[in-house]
């Protein structure tokens, strides 16, 4: 079992955050996913190119000289074989090497041509650069991660390269694949990180519109204004995580932190309390160690869970149950998620190197030998 895209081929243009997460994503659940690499080796960006980079996993890697015409035309043929296409250069740039939309579903009408970026195709941002910190400011998303009194703090990369953006270009990429297996034509996906990121905040619209949510900053019950949702340190210097949101899990948290006679916890969601109720909270949590508090709060109803570092998290016990990690290249990283019943899909292989898999993918497009050296005597392939 292959995983449930298995049949599935799929071109992507190497780059770096977003596209090749979705990329891993369709590798990872079972499609072919072929990676354009550059000729030199280099896949943009300041990460090293190695077998160790996760996002790459699970690719077939050919190296092409695009800024030859060779080159395009070779990776034109190669796009009018495949299901579906990854790209994530600026808007134009595609068009401007003869691989754009136009081209290339001309070749392949059924093609599914997925393109990510920041700002869109489309919009007065459009032709600039950006990153994550930038897009998840403009949509709206940025000045509502932080606590009171600072600013705001990005939450490492994770909303706008990888939820807005990587996962959302797989979803619209399955999603226009799925209408062409039931008969409907190529497209384009226009996958902005701003659009992906503003939709990300849909929860937190619908509770501003309807007044239970505030514009502060950390001034909520869940960007870490209420104490009952909140993380706090241990006498250890590690850290807890608290989430008791509903009035049984708040009295279970009450009940085992010996809380239950203590009257000024009664009002729960009095936000003029919270303030002070936290403070009550951090010095109690700060009496036991993190080892303490997970013998009294694991398998409960508190809504409680340790604070985990990467390599603590590869080792706990429920995600050893569930098989969440796995091994690839003697290194750890996560395992394919959501899981199936009937279409798991196997253990991805590590990144292959830019080049790899040159000329086996030849072969399949059917060039012989003798075409496929003068390719890489010219330097097209590499």
């Amino acid at each position: 079992m292959a995983g449930p895209l298995n049949g599935l081929r799929i071109v992507e243009f190497a780059g770096i955050g977003p596209g090749p997460f979705c990329g891993m994503m369709l590798a990872d659940h079972g499609a072919e996913v072929i990676r354009i690499d550059r000729a030199s080796g280099s896949r943009g960006g300041s990460q090293p190119v190695t077998s160790k980079d996760v996002l790459a996993r699970g690719r077939r890697s050919i190296a092409i000289d695009l800024k030859s015409a060779e080159g395009v035309a070779l990776a034109r043929r190669l796009c009018a074989s495949v299901d579906g296409l990854i790209e994530g250069f600026r808007p134009g740039v595609m068009e401007r090497l003869g691989l754009g939309p136009d081209e290339l579903l001309g070749d392949n009408p059924k093609l599914v041509y997925g393109r990510m970026t920041g700002w869109g195709q489309t919009g007065p941002y459009a032709p600039y650069a950006g990153h994550d910190i930038n897009y998840i400011a403009l949509a709206g998303a940025l000045a509502h991660f932080g606590r009171a009194g600072e600013k705001p703090t990005p939450p490492i990369n994770m909303v706008g390269d990888f939820g807005g953006g990587g996962m959302m270009l797989a979803f619209g990429m399955v999603a226009a694949l799925l209408n062409v297996a039931r008969g409907g034509e190529g497209q384009v996906i226009d996958a902005a990180m701003t659009d992906g990121t503003a939709v990300l905040m849909a929860m937190i619209h619908g509770m501003k519109n309807m007044g239970v949510w505030s514009e502060d900053l950390g001034a909520n019950m869940l960007d870490t204004g209420a104490h009952f949702y909140d993380t706090y340190e241990t006498r250890d210097g590690k850290f807890v995580s608290i989430g008791s949101i509903e009035p049984q899990f708040y009295a279970e948290l009450r009940r085992i932190a010996g809380l239950e006679n203590d009257a000024e916890f009664d009002a729960q969601h009095d936000r003029a309390r919270w303030g002070a109720l936290k403070d009550k909270l951090a010095a109690l949590f700060k009496t036991k160690t993190r080892d303490e508090w997970d013998a009294l709060m694991e398998h409960t109803d508190v809504c409680y869970a340790p604070v985990l570092s990467m390599s603590e998290a590869a080792r706990h016990p429920h995600n050893l149950a569930r098989q969440a990690f796995v091994e690839v290249g003697g290194d750890i990283q996560p395992a394919p998620a959501p899981r199936y019943s009937q279409t798991a899909p196997a253990t991805p292989p590590p990144a292959p190197l830019p080049g790899d898999d040159s000329d086996a993918i030849l072969q399949s497009l059917g060039l012989d030998a003798g075409e496929i050296a003068g390719l890489r005597d010219s330097g097209t392939v590499a």
